[in-house]
């Protein structure tokens, strides 16, 4: 469940909700995201736990290694 009162910015936080989910459903590690985006995986772990600003660049990276839309990964999903 999304919380609006977080101190992390409501977009970033269903980010990570969503990187965490769609991560879980293929069953990959961090690393392996990691490594089919080719980003770190403490950069992902960073942006899993919305502590990280992510760009626009990397957020299409991610995107393209879940094979979603980009806008999949900002829509709040009600069961995640």
């Amino acid at each position: 469940m999304v919380s609006h009162s977080s101190p992390v910015g409501f977009a970033r936080e269903i980010l990570a909700i969503n990187m965490r989910a769609f991560r879980a459903e293929r069953g990959w590690s961090q690393e392996f995201l990691g490594f089919e985006t080719g980003l770190h995986r403490t950069f992902i772990a960073h942006c899993e736990r919305g502590v990280r600003n992510i760009s626009l660049d990397n957020i299409e990276k991610i995107a393209r290694a879940f094979n979603v839309p980009i806008a999949e990964l900002f829509l709040p999903h009600p069961c995640r």
